[in-house]
């Protein structure tokens, strides 16, 4: 992994497909429906883990106290589909991190990068500053030891798809790190040159 990894132009289309559980609909919609997912695994006496990527879900996850005091990481580039976007909380993070990250790609640092900030266990806002945040899914979940008292969901937004071969409807995903999803990730980072 000398240099920085690529989405190969012919598998584009397995990069837009949704890693993990898809909630669909609404920002209210889909935040209520995430709330609910996180009370059941509560209810299993799990200690709950957040991980989000992306600006809209950092938004509206930091705006839900219930959901708020589980998170443990926000990646954000300060853009949404262009356009410039600004998160109001920086008091609530312990560190903040900028870093620069290829669009369309995975910087090889972001490796190291992620398994620090994971295993520092401090609430942390990564700001990407150049470049762009989505792959940055796959190292994270990587990143995220598994254990058996700990449930890491990692939250990301889906936008919608219409070009594929199935549409896709706009969402929020949520990633429920086990073995299976790591294997899975592995392939995609195997993938990319």
């Amino acid at each position: 992994m000398d240099e920085n990894l690529k989405v190969p132009e012919a598998e584009r289309h397995k990069f837009s497909q949704p890693l993990g559980k898809l909630y669909a609909g609404t920002r209210n919609k889909t935040i209520l429906e995430v709330e609910k997912a996180v009370k059941a695994f509560l209810k299993s006496d799990l200690e709950v883990k957040i991980y989000l990527v992306g600006d809209i879900v950092t938004q509206d996850f930091l705006a839900k106290d219930f959901l708020k005091k589980f998170i443990k990481l926000c990646i954000i580039d300060e853009k949404t589909q262009r356009d410039q976007i600004k998160i109001e909380a920086e008091e609530f993070f312990e560190e903040i991190i900028e870093f620069e990250n290829p669009q369309g790609g995975i910087q090889r640092e972001s490796f190291n990068l992620l398994n620090d900030i994971v295993s520092s266990d401090k609430v942390t806002l990564l700001k990407i500053t150049m470049g762009e945040e989505d792959l940055l899914v796959l190292p994270l979940v990587l990143s995220i030891p598994l254990s058996e008292r700990t449930k890491s969901l990692v939250f990301y937004g889906q936008p919608p798809i219409t070009d594929s071969k199935k549409t896709i409807p706009e969402g929020i995903v949520m990633v429920n790190v086990e073995k299976k999803i790591q294997k899975a990730v592995k392939k995609f980072i195997e993938m990319m040159k």
